[in-house]
């Protein structure tokens, strides 16, 4: 599998493809600027020396050569984005963890959005993709930290796929050498992404990076 990550030179996005690199997949980082996605892959490339392969190039070329896509993009300009690039996406896996935030004097809050959840609107915009919903709260200093254990924060994955689902549960177990956890429909994708506003406001408060961790489920997905 080769996963192209859209925003791939964001903290959060270059994380998700330093771990996924690190466990020995093909990762290729996006970004508008072909140049900048380039630097950056070679910059992780040089510092950790990854199993996999990771490189860096323009959006487009990226989601070209790719199986799965994940978007890892601010919300502010989202749809314009997700629209540039439809046509290239058909076809295609596509995991949103973009989180609808915004941030007044009283902190963190989700934003309230025409079609609920970032996740949503995506599909909406790409009806020849598959969309899954997944990382939205993983703490992006903690990826860069590959010293740092995640193997006991569950990665929480939406979607109405279920082939699709199997698929982003498998590489949110790669990123974290945890769990991931079958939460739902996408729909449920508009619960959990403002939700990242929580842990924002309590990492503030406690000065660390929280993570999510679901009891009654052992590791296997069984409940028994």
């Amino acid at each position: 599998m080769t996963i192209a990550i859209i925003g791939g030179t964001g903290p959060q996005g270059s994380g998700i493809g330093l771990r996924l690199a690190v466990a020995g997949e093909h990762v290729i980082l996006g970004s508008r600027d072909a140049e900048r996605a380039a630097a950056e892959a070679a910059t992780l490339v040089d510092t950790h020396r990854p199993d996999g392969r990771l490189e860096g190039m323009a959006n487009a070329d990226a989601i070209d050569q790719a199986d799965t896509v994940i978007l890892a993009v601010p919300y502010k300009g989202h749809a314009e984005l997700v629209t540039s690039l439809a046509d290239t996406l058909a076809g295609k896996l596509v995991i949103s963890c973009v989180n609808p935030l915004a941030f007044d004097k009283r902190g963190p809050v989700g934003m309230q959005i025409e079609d609920l959840s970032a996740a949503e609107e995506a599909a909406r915009l790409l009806p020849e993709s598959t969309l899954a919903g997944a990382f939205h709260h993983l703490s992006a200093v903690n990826l860069h930290k590959l010293d740092h254990d995640l193997s006991h924060e569950d990665v929480l994955v939406c979607g109405d796929d279920q082939e699709s689902k199997a698929t982003v549960i498998r590489l949110a177990e790669l990123v974290t050498g945890g769990r991931g956890v079958d939460a739902g429909a996408l729909r449920l994708a508009r619960h959990l992404e403002p939700f990242t506003a929580v842990l924002i406001s309590m990492n503030k408060r406690y000065k660390t990076n929280t993570s999510v961790y679901i009891t009654g489920i052992r590791q296997n997905g069984d409940t028994k």
